[in-house]
Order: structure tokens, then C-alpha cells, then sequence
């Protein structure tokens, strides 16, 4: 491994302004510079600056539509990257009672963490699988059961194990950065997220990686996920 672009990359992202706009990209949205600019609190001119050597770095993407060009997260791994410094950063802090991730109760309660759900009801859905023994999820890997399909039935969601690579796992922990406990990634955890969004369960905030459950949605994971695991999400 060379230990010059680790130090690159870690420079690189250890500015404010770019941690920043890496952070609200983290929503797995993509924003023009403009919009990055305002979020980094800096004009412009500097954030073209600044994402030119992100893009470089194979940090960041840029997508090109019509007139327009948006900029999104290069990868999954630059995703896991960034919440593993976010949770490195939240370690060793006194007094003794720390209080970890977002301030806001919304991103608290859910969010975006890339493509799939975080927050205590991303932990939530998490739990309530493995209670279910619908899948394994373990610090080094997760599995899915034969109990899935019925599991997910309960809320007209199906999961079909044939869509990921070979190469994918199907499903894999990601620590939450709040609850500090799993939340699911991979193919499935995308999956749960978008079909929970498509029914209007949850409702994306404008600009940011907070969801909004609805009314709609609290009655239906509250069903599925029973009263004692849904009043602490």
C-alpha cells in the first residue's frame, strides 16, 4: 500500500469546506457546485476549486445532463470511508456521556447513509430481521435465511437474491454512525430504503439526508416491526 496517497487522500478530505460537501453527498444524491458550495460556506470560484481535485482523486464523480453537472459520491467505498472517519471522530470524547451523531432528531430518527437507511428505524428494521431470523448480521458479513421472503411479505416487499454479482454480498453491516449499532447495507438494505420511499412510508427532506416517517408509514412499521421495537425508533 502506498502510504503517500493514503496521506493524499486523507489531506484531501480533512479540509472543512470539502468535509462538508462530502458529507451531504452522503445522502447518495448528486449536487451542482453551487448547491456545494453553499453547504462548504464558501464561494463558488474556491468549491470548483476544491471538487476538481475531489473529482481527480476519484472521490467524487461528475454527471453531465444537458447544461448541467451534478457531482455525486465516485463509489460505495469512498461512502464507507467517509462514515468510518465520522465514527473515529465521535471516539475518546469526554465528559463520559457522549452523545453521538446528528443533533437534529429527525437524522437521528432517519436518514439517508448512502443508498440505504440509517438512524434508529434503519437499527430498527435491522433487529427486527434478525429477531425474525430473516438474516445474519455479523461484524464480518451478513447472510440471508429462507424466513426473508415471508418477513418482508408482511410490508408487499420482495427481494430477489439473483439481482447482485457474485462478487456483492446481498446484504452486510454498516455500523450506525448515531445508534452505533448495525443497520443493513448491500443490495437489500438499498432495497428496503427504496420500497419504503416508493409507498410513501418515508419522504425524503429538501436538501438533506434526514427522512420524514408519515403518517402512512408510521401505522404500517409499527405493524410490521410491533409496538415495543417501533417506540424507540
Amino acid at each position: 500500500m502506498n502510504t503517500n496517497e493514503i496521506a493524499r487522500i486523507a489531506s484531501l478530505v480533512g479540509v472543512p469546506a470539502r468535509t462538508a460537501m462530502l458529507l451531504a453527498l452522503m445522502d447518495g444524491r448528486a449536487y451542482t457546485a453551487h448547491e456545494l458550495a453553499r453547504i462548504g460556506g464558501i464561494t463558488p470560484q474556491t468549491a470548483s476549486g476544491h471538487l476538481s481535485l475531489l473529482i481527480e482523486a476519484e472521490l467524487l464523480v461528475l454527471l453531465k445532463q444537458g447544461r448541467h453537472r451534478y457531482h455525486r459520491l465516485a463509489s460505495k467505498e469512498v461512502a464507507t470511508m467517509l462514515e468510518g472517519i465520522m465514527q473515529v471522530a465521535a471516539l475518546g470524547r469526554k465528559p463520559p456521556k457522549v452523545e453521538t451523531g446528528p443533533r437534529d432528531p429527525g437524522m437521528r430518527r432517519a436518514r439517508m447513509c448512502y443508498d440505504h437507511l440509517g438512524g434508529r428505524l434503519g437499527v430498527a428494521i435491522a433487529h427486527h430481521l434478525m429477531a425474525e431470523q430473516a438474516i445474519v448480521l455479523e461484524p464480518d458479513g451478513g447472510a440471508l435465511t429462507g424466513r426473508l421472503e415471508n418477513v418482508l411479505a408482511a410490508i408487499d416487499l420482495s427481494f430477489d437474491r439473483t439481482q447482485s454479482a457474485n462478487s456483492v454480498p446481498l446484504c452486510r453491516p454498516c455500523l450506525d454512525w448515531s445508534e452505533r449499532r448495525f443497520h443493513i447495507a448491500g443490495p437489500l438494505g438499498q432495497r428496503i430504503c427504496n420500497h419504503l420511499l416508493d409507498r410513501n412510508y418515508l419522504r425524503r427532506r429538501e436538501a438533506a439526508r434526514g427522512l420524514k416517517v408519515t403518517a402512512k408509514g408510521a401505522t404500517a412499521l409499527s405493524r410490521w416491526l410491533g409496538a415495543e421495537r417501533w417506540s424507540k425508533v
